[in-house]
């Protein structure tokens, strides 16, 4: 592991370009990998990111390592309930591998110690993904989204990802309620 410290800044939005585009390129690669090439567009599309960053509660954070920007992530806090959600969670391309992510995860945590619980998903062809989130960071896979059994939370429209909406539900208890 790195010893490059890792913080949180919040996200600026003369950023928002840059943000986007480093995050869609670093899922790129897992859809390149998996399916050989990427559909028409970007993924996830700007459509369906500019929903994520405009979405209420939504926190959008930049991910520093000694000051640079090497990442991004998207959360939702939930004031009230203090059950929150990592929507979108991204390490520029070329920074994997040193243990920056798991640091970013833990800022994350550290950030928002209220937390009761941590929701996220990943597509299901989306292997690094699953390890970080299941062996790294101990979240626990609670549902399988597939076309027997759809994301209740999916307005009907479907997501621009390949793999026909397959994908996992992960959640961390961080404490009791």
């Amino acid at each position: 592991m790195t010893s490059e410290l890792v913080t949180l800044t919040d996200a600026h939005l003369s950023d928002m370009a840059a943000f986007k585009k480093e995050l869609q390129d670093a899922f790129a690669v897992a859809v390149v990998d998996e399916f050989g090439t990427l559909p028409d567009g970007p993924i996830p599309s700007d459509q369906v990111l500019d929903a994520a960053l405009a979405a209420p509660g939504a926190v959008v954070l930049r991910i520093l390592a000694d000051g640079r920007k090497i990442g991004g992530a998207v959360v939702t806090i939930d004031m009230n309930t203090n059950h929150n959600s990592l929507d979108l969670f991204f390490i520029k391309v070329g920074e994997h591998s040193r243990g920056l992510g798991l640091k970013a995860w833990l800022a994350i945590e550290r950030r928002y110690p209220q937390t009761v619980t941590w929701q996220t998903h990943t597509p299901y062809f989306e292997k690094r993904n699953i390890h970080f989130y299941v062996n790294k960071c101990g979240f626990r896979i609670i549902e399988f989204f597939n076309r027997h059994h759809s994301d209740p939370h999916q307005s009907g429209a479907p997501d621009d990802l390949p793999g026909d909406g397959e994908a996992f539900q992960f959640e961390k208890v961080m404490r009791s309620p």
